[in-house]
């Protein structure tokens, strides 16, 4: 333990301690469903051998220091720990259905249940019993305090091996790069542009401010307006989506994956409230988004994404976007779609999508971990909706 104490700790970014303090303690869920059973033979030592090696907050936890500030300090790793291997009911039905409702009861007590901060903050689950989908579930369950999505994401799939060529890194293809219409415009055209934007991040900036901490989102179905929702009992739902469908609609509409997913989402909670009150249709309500602010168009690798140089660094690079769900007034489901998709890239290419994210990390500064609290109350009081892990 000395060993470990004596090394330079690295100290706990803002948005690390956000993440976990006392009002929020977010994790990141990874699902890897698997077409043959579970060998949980080779499970500690792909732990040990390649997943701790990948970063050190892997074995580390949050420390305070003599000065007050937080920091991550290395401790000995006890794998068997860290390893959670439920057991379903005995039953003499082994039918995947039911499986699949204590795989989703199991999943939902997870989701509420705080690891220790004596301890590493991370556990994988190792389901065992089949299911619909798979005939075993592995269930990482990363505290977003380690990093976000993007840095998580790339640790899971650098445990991972081809298998063409378990030789060969792992790769996926790239976004496209599109001729910039922005550079093809005159002197004249890119000045507008720029002062248009300039004032467009200003006003979302502002508007940001005052919807999270004044304005609030009208009362729907979805949203109550009643303080203490957030710790009421949930269940957790799922819905699979056809992928061809909705390739058929980014090529349709000219737009990417998540711009059709994000759209779809926005399009079920309107059908959903209008179905509920047919008033809320057209009713006040924001999603608030969290978002990757990496200048990236693709997937990198882990070793890339540790190099000095790169874009790509790992830890949380996100910042938070509020988008005023698209009102209810097109028959067209597709038209609706590529609304919202207009204002999310609008959103996106806002400046004020990075002063929020400096604001935040400016008031974690000032004022501590108590900022967590303000900004939670606010935002779950006068929004209606989070979305997260959605790479716009």
């Amino acid at each position: 333990m000395d060993k470990f104490n004596e090394e330079v700790q690295e100290p706990v970014s803002p948005h690390g301690q956000y993440f976990n303090s006392s009002v929020i303690c977010s994790y990141v869920f990874g699902f890897l469903e698997l077409a043959i059973p579970i060998d949980d033979s080779q499970t500690m030592p792909l732990l040990k051998d390649v997943f701790l090696p990948i970063n050190p907050r892997f074995s580390s936890i949050m420390v305070r220091d003599k000065d007050g500030k937080m920091r991550w300090q290395r401790v000995e790793v006890k794998l068997e720990e860290h390893i959670k291997i439920p057991k379903f009911p005995e039953t003499t039905n082994s039918s995947s259905i039911l499986y699949d409702n204590y795989l989703s009861d199991y999943v939902t007590s997870i989701l509420t249940s705080r690891t220790p901060q004596d301890k590493p903050l991370w556990e994988i689950h190792l389901i065992k019993y089949p299911t619909s989908n798979a005939k075993g579930t592995l269930i990482f369950k990363l505290h977003h305090a380690l990093g976000d999505g993007y840095s998580l994401m790339g640790a899971l799939l650098s445990c991972l091996q081809r298998a063409d060529d378990p030789s060969l890194p792992l790769s996926f293809p790239s976004r496209p790069q599109l001729n910039s219409k922005y550079a093809k415009k005159g002197l004249f055209k890119k000045l507008c542009l720029d002062i248009s934007s300039f004032f467009s991040s200003i006003s979302d900036f502002g508007s940001s401010l005052i919807k999270t901490r004044m304005i609030e989102d009208d009362k729907t179905p979805i949203r109550s307006g009643y303080e203490g929702t957030e710790s009421q009992p949930f269940t957790l739902s799922n819905i699979s989506l056809s992928l061809d469908q909705i390739k058929e609609i980014k090529s349709k509409l000219g737009v990417t994956i998540n711009d059709v997913l994000s759209g779809v989402i926005f399009y079920g909670i309107r059908l959903y409230m209008e179905e509920m009150n047919e008033k809320t249709k057209k009713s006040n309500s924001t999603a608030v988004v969290m978002l990757n602010t990496r200048n990236i168009e693709g997937y990198q690798s882990l070793k890339e994404m540790q190099k000095p140089e790169s874009k790509s660094l790992w830890g949380n690079q996100i910042s938070f976007l509020q988008i005023p769900i698209p009102k209810l007034s097109q028959s067209d489901p597709l038209e609706f779609v590529w609304k919202a998709r207009k204002l999310i890239k609008r959103k996106r290419r806002s400046f004020g999508v990075y002063l929020i994210g400096l604001l935040l990390n400016l008031e974690m500064k000032l004022k501590g971990s108590e900022v967590c609290h303000t900004l939670f109350n606010h935002s779950s009081k006068n929004l209606m909706l989070y979305l997260f892990s959605l790479i716009l």
